[in-house]
């Protein structure tokens, strides 16, 4: 059920803003907030969507005063559950970019995509430490810590951030760097949310022009002895080197490459940023292991770093669910494949690990609030079909982590993790002393909980009069 919101505030909140404001039921609310997985339908009270740094501390002001929670939006790539009632800040226009190639830095609203901080920063032979998919938001992605392609040779991408631009649950525009509001900055590098409306982030940017990458795929027979070879090789590869191994069930329709299509197939990925012969002689152990049924691994550009997992750019059904390993063998590999790998009529379109450990295991100077850094592996299960969604898919999702039983982490990064809807897996997204210090700061910075985040957020209060 909605909240009654006043009429004459609304008017002087459209008044005192350059974006648009939507009330339940109004055109263009819903395509405003449209999430990446359709599935997943907000229906706020109230959505703002948002073009410059005023009209967010006014949105925020609202809310603040009208005692209504508030909440993030910006690709809508990261939305697990609906969204109902309260108000939701649409960021997806804060889509600036600026780069200072000498600083090596690039300073990125919070609705700009992968994409386009790729190809801009490219053209001065940098390149952002990404996520796998160019089509998710940056900020909201780093704000959980990010893995991505080059994760084991450069950690987590929050690890690159320099400095961000913060609305507060007062409305005021503070900034939040190593100098200045240095605990907010520690939160904000890996504690996702609850803590303010990040405008802009400042990250710190590497010097690299192509890298050796891109998966090969194996199929039949060849399955089972690539992904046992993976398991041996990716255990000894040197940390400059990040790889990643998926199990696919890859329909036969438009979309994807013609070769792939109606195929049972096991991708191996590979992200080396360095010379190509010496990427080439680490890889070759792979393409050694079994007979190759597609071979798209080379030198290229960072503008095609989104080719080495092919992540869809386009939205459909899908129900994902993520947990972090501290181990990973043979014997994992085996139960593993017995519990939903190939001939086992597993519901998941793609079941992924990715290695982890290097880069990642190592916390920046004067720490940051990533969850995750001790595990060395990740474990993603995805269903595409929403006949799935409700009993198959959790059910196999969970026999999965049963048979994972004794590698199972402690601790599942929240970008991982379904930790935003479930009260005990949010109680394990960050190791204790971290998940502690975060609840110290969102006190600090929100004291009323305008910002609603995680499975029970506290509902803002109206002020008293």
């Amino acid at each position: 059920m909605g909240i009654e919101i006043n009429d004459d505030a609304v008017a002087a909140l459209r008044g005192a803003i350059a974006g648009t404001v939507y009330l339940r039921g109004e055109e263009g609310l819903a395509a405003e907030v449209a999430c990446f997985n359709p599935v997943v339908v907000h229906d706020p009270d109230i959505v703002v969507a948002v073009t410059d740094e005023n009209d967010v501390a006014e949105a925020v002001r609202f809310a603040r005063d009208a005692g209504i929670p508030v909440r993030l939006q910006a690709t809508g790539h990261g939305s697990e559950t609906p969204i109902v009632g309260g108000m939701i800040i649409s960021t997806r226009a804060l889509d600036t970019i600026a780069i200072d190639p000498d600083a090596r830095l690039a300073v990125l609203g919070a609705g700009v995509r992968w994409a386009p901080v790729i190809v801009a920063t490219a053209e001065h032979g940098l390149a952002p430490v990404t996520g796998s998919s160019t089509s998710v938001g940056a900020v909201g992605y780093t704000l959980g810590g990010g893995v991505g392609p080059l994760a084991r040779s450069h950690g987590f991408t929050s690890d690159w951030v320099r400095g961000f631009r913060v609305v507060t649950a007062d409305g005021e525009t503070v900034v939040a760097d190593a100098e200045t509001n240095p605990e907010l900055f520690w939160a904000l590098r890996g504690g996702k949310g609850g803590l303010g409306v990040v405008t802009e982030m400042t990250l710190e940017l590497v010097p690299l022009r192509t890298l050796y990458g891109g998966s090969v795929f194996f199929e039949g027979d060849a399955i089972v002895p690539a992904f046992q070879a993976w398991v041996d090789w990716s255990s000894a590869l040197s940390e400059e080197a990040t790889t990643s191994v998926v199990f696919l069930q890859i329909p036969d329709m438009e979309g994807p490459p013609p070769p792939l299509r109606g195929r049972s197939v096991l991708s191996v990925r590979f992200a080396y940023p360095g010379d190509a012969a010496e990427g080439e002689k680490l890889f070759a152990p792979m393409r050694a292991a079994a007979p190759v049924y597609l071979d798209v691994v080379a030198e290229m550009p960072t503008t095609a770093v989104a080719t080495i997992h092919n992540d869809p750019e386009q939205g459909a059904p899908s129900w994902i669910r993520g947990l972090m390993l501290d181990t990973f063998d043979r014997d994992a590999a085996d139960a593993l494949m017995a519990a939903a790998g190939p001939g086992t009529d597993s519901p998941f379109l793609a079941l992924e690990i990715r290695q982890l450990g290097g880069a990642t295991a190592r916390d920046v100077p004067g720490g940051s609030a990533v969850g995750g850094r001790d595990s060395r592996y990740t474990v993603s299960t995805l269903a595409a079909n929403p006949a799935t969604f409700a009993e198959l898919a959790p059910a196999r999702a969970a026999a999965v982590t049963a048979a994972l039983a004794g590698h199972v982490s402690t601790i599942t990064n929240v970008n991982w993790s379904a930790g935003l809807s479930d009260e005990v897996a949010f109680e394990h997204t960050w190791p204790l002393a971290i998940f502690d210090r975060l609840a110290a700061a969102r006190a600090t910075w929100d004291p009323r909980g305008v910002f609603a985040f995680g499975p029970t957020p506290a509902p803002a209060s109206a002020p008293t009069p």
